[in-house]
């Protein structure tokens, strides 16, 4: 019985070193075997495919003509099937409920405009729009003088521009550039004017401080003045004018 068990035993032993020397000898071969070779694959089409899409929105976005798929391949150089497909995937995909834009068809090319559901909507907001501001020559010296001399009366600004200006000042009131800043105690007692938030908001400046000083003024001044200097013989005949004016003119804004 016991060389049974011997024989049992030995055998066990030898199957537990061939199963060791099998794992050893595979992880040995899997050590020694070559990594696999990385392989090359092409560029990244989905990636083009999205720079060329939106390089094809700007363009139709810019152009007021439409343009066609052929002007646009040839310009790009492009192929002109390839140009086709994308421009067809961003009409599909501005024909969707969630966009206001389309990009469609239109005279043999392709044109981005508003959705026909959306026109009077859109109508009605354009007409809500404040017009952009516009300033005669003459309100945007009155507007300067104010910004540069405020609080000042309309008698100081017509002086210094040596124009009545009652008109101007009435449309500077409106367009709420200017407000009156009290009464000055002299004779009479004028009204004062200084300029409002409304005129920082249109033009862009944060304070008064960022106004340019008047040494600059005058710079500007003096290069429109040669810009535009008379003939001779224009400056003296003006001046005769003048003289024989009673008052000074009025102007409109």
């Amino acid at each position: 019985m016991e060389e049974l068990f011997a024989e049992e035993r030995t055998s066990e032993g030898s199957e537990s070193v061939a199963r060791d020397l099998f794992d050893q000898q595979t992880v040995e071969q899997a050590a020694a075997a070559p990594e696999p070779a990385e392989v090359s694959l092409p560029a990244d089409i989905s990636t083009d495919d999205a720079q060329l899409k939106a390089v094809l929105e700007a363009i139709v976005y810019i152009t007021d003509e439409p343009l066609s798929a052929q002007q646009i391949a040839s310009a790009l150089g492009r192929p002109l099937d390839k140009v086709k497909h994308v421009l067809d995937e961003i009409s599909a995909e501005y024909a969707r409920p969630e966009h206001g834009l389309s990009v469609r068809e239109v005279a043999g090319g392709y044109k981005m405009s508003t959705k026909p559901e959306h026109h009077e909507a859109v109508r009605t907001f354009v007409k809500k729009l404040t017009p952009p501001l516009k300033l005669s020559l003459a309100a945007l010296e009155t507007l300067a003088v104010i910004a540069y001399k405020q609080p000042v009366t309309g008698p100081e600004i017509m002086e210094i521009r040596g124009v009545q200006g009652a008109g101007v000042l009435k449309t500077l009131l409106d367009r709420k550039l200017i407000a009156e800043a009290g009464r000055k105690k002299v004779v009479g007692q004028p009204i004062l004017y200084k300029t409002t938030k409304d005129f920082l908001v249109q033009f862009g400046l944060k304070d008064l401080s960022e106004l340019p000083t008047l040494k600059e003024f005058e710079e500007l001044g003096r290069m429109e003045l040669v810009e535009e200097a008379p003939a001779p013989g224009v400056e003296e005949n003006a001046a005769a004018a003048g003289e024989n004016s009673p008052a000074p003119p009025t102007e409109n804004a």
